[in-house]
């Protein structure tokens, strides 16, 4: 990965990338509007549906007044995207935002869109092919942030360090992304007694491993568990129920989702990596209409990527915060992601005042 001069707008990443496309040469309600294709891997993961979708729509409607979003769900199939990103071609997409079930099924696809004029941009996962621009947070930095709360987590709890890794799908660049981030700061200092790659990002499958992890090792040699992102931790917690575990051993997670929230709040989930999906939504409108209005990517990007494929992609690459149960209100609450009432339920009122999280 390789970064280099911030071109046009430190402004973009910097407050919530509230721009006006500084090098556009118009506003938005004076440009001439163009169709948006957003394709979104599955609906296991709750952020794709319930965040970024919505998000997306929103600012690309405050950038580009005329402009209009065409919309699918691959649910976690390769192939039904291909048809997907093939049909909002034929029926007039001039930009597509993807998100790709397959890192590297989609390449083929991607190289028809580029045939077809059509700029793609990878959202979120890193794509193979001929991409125009990438928006993500840094993966490795997610990774680094869950492996060093882990080591913390289990220095605290004083019961060894040996660790289940239940990495995402290998079908995923990011999978592959995030474990290398947590690796650099697990190699040496922890055991890697089991891993696991986590097919569909399923709570299923993470309980499935997560209990053939517990099966092989027992429940008690078991120290903590770098869970990639909120759903497999969902899988590996409740797998540990399962067999009985009452005090679970400490579990990453990632992307803030309003369940693992209150997992943390119980003390069921030690901690997530939250990722501010409102400054992601907008990059990537960002760049959608940058390219949509004959601009170079380049112009609204702030740094670049290497793909397997391709060098010097225009990408941005966002930061991303780990939240614990003392950071629940300076990083969501205060976000103004969750509310406290939301948070807290009345099963939980009690957890929530324990931890100080009462609104």
């Amino acid at each position: 990965m390789r970064t280099r001069t911030l071109h046009v707008v430190a402004a973009l990443v910097a407050g919530l990338l509230a721009l006006s496309l500084a090098g556009c040469g118009e506003d938005a309600a004076d440009s001439e509007g163009f169709t948006v294709g957003l394709l979104l891997p599955n609906r296991v993961t709750p952020r794709w549906e319930l965040s970024d979708k919505p998000l997306i729509e929103k600012r690309l409607k405050e950038l580009c007044d005329d402009c209009t979003m065409m919309y699918a769900n691959a649910e976690n199939d390769a192939s039904r995207q291909r048809e997907q990103m093939t049909s909002m071609i034929t029926n007039g997409a001039e930009i597509l935002i993807l998100d790709p079930a397959d890192s590297k099924a989609l390449r083929s696809s991607i190289q028809e869109a580029r045939r077809s004029g059509v700029p793609v941009i990878a959202y979120d996962r890193l794509a193979e092919g001929a991409i125009s621009g990438f928006v993500s947070f840094d993966g490795a930095k997610v990774g680094k942030l869950q492996g060093e709360a882990l080591l913390k987590a289990m220095a605290d709890r004083g019961e060894g360090s040996t660790v289940v890794m239940m990495n995402g799908d290998p079908s995923s660049a990011n999978a592959a992304w995030f474990r290398k981030g947590a690796m650099s700061v697990l190699q040496g200092r922890a055991d890697i007694a089991r891993s696991y790659e986590t097919i569909g990002w399923s709570p299923e499958n993470a309980h499935a491993n997560m209990s053939a992890a517990i099966s092989a090792l027992g429940a008690d040699r078991i120290s903590g568990v770098l869970a990639a992102n909120d759903a497999i931790a969902a899988g590996v917690i409740s797998a540990f129920k399962k067999a009985g575990v009452e005090e679970i051993p400490p579990v990453t997670g990632q992307d803030a989702d309003l369940e693992a929230v209150r997992r943390i709040v119980q003390g069921e989930q030690y901690m997530t990596v939250y990722k501010p999906f409102e400054k992601e939504a907008a990059a990537a409108a960002a760049m959608a209409v940058a390219l949509g209005r004959g601009e170079d990517a380049r112009d609204v990007s702030t740094t670049a990527t290497d793909s397997p494929t391709h060098k010097d992609i225009p990408s941005i690459l966002l930061t991303p915060t780990p939240v614990t149960a003392g950071e629940i209100e300076s990083t969501v609450v205060n976000a103004g992601v969750f509310t406290v009432d939301q948070i807290c339920t009345p099963r939980l009122r009690a957890d929530c005042a324990a931890i100080g999280l009462t609104g």
